[in-house]
């Protein structure tokens, strides 16, 4: 595995993105976990450190299955991160209460990387926009 350093972290070139895992029956909401179980598992043993979900992925359901496979490995091996779902508007302002769910969600007490989901014209001053919040909250 091809690692680079960033801030003084050693993480995998290659990482483990969350949104199309395996489903059961064809619905994008159930994610067969078992067999997710074993990707994760291939991933880990060939080098890879770092994993990316997010709150929309599956319908919701991604970050509970990251955090249920994960938990079978010691927390410092390996990166996790998240994204704030501000592709939708209505969630601007729930920043804590979006953040504090993402980190029972994932079974964890805490994300090494946090993004902003899909910044573009239609959310930018939204996410910047201090009556909301989220841009201090997230900084802090």
């Amino acid at each position: 595995m091809i690692y680079r350093e960033f801030q003084g972290l050693k993480i995998s070139a290659l990482g483990f993105g969350t949104m199309r895992l395996p489903v059961l029956g064809g619905d994008y909401g159930k994610i067969d976990e078992k067999a997710a179980a074993a990707m994760f598992d291939y991933a880990i043993r060939s080098g890879v450190n770092y994993f990316d979900t997010a709150w929309g992925y599956h319908d919701g359901a991604a970050e509970t299955a990251v955090g249920n496979i994960l938990s079978a490995y010691p927390r410092d091996s390996y990166f996790l991160a998240t994204k704030f779902p501000g592709y939708d508007l209505s969630n601007m302002g729930k920043a804590e209460e979006i953040f504090e769910k993402q980190l029972q969600k994932c079974r964890t007490d805490h994300f090494d990387f946090y993004l902003f989901h899909n910044v573009c014209e239609m959310n930018i001053d939204a996410y910047l926009d201090e009556k909301y919040g989220t841009f201090d909250y997230l900084m802090e």
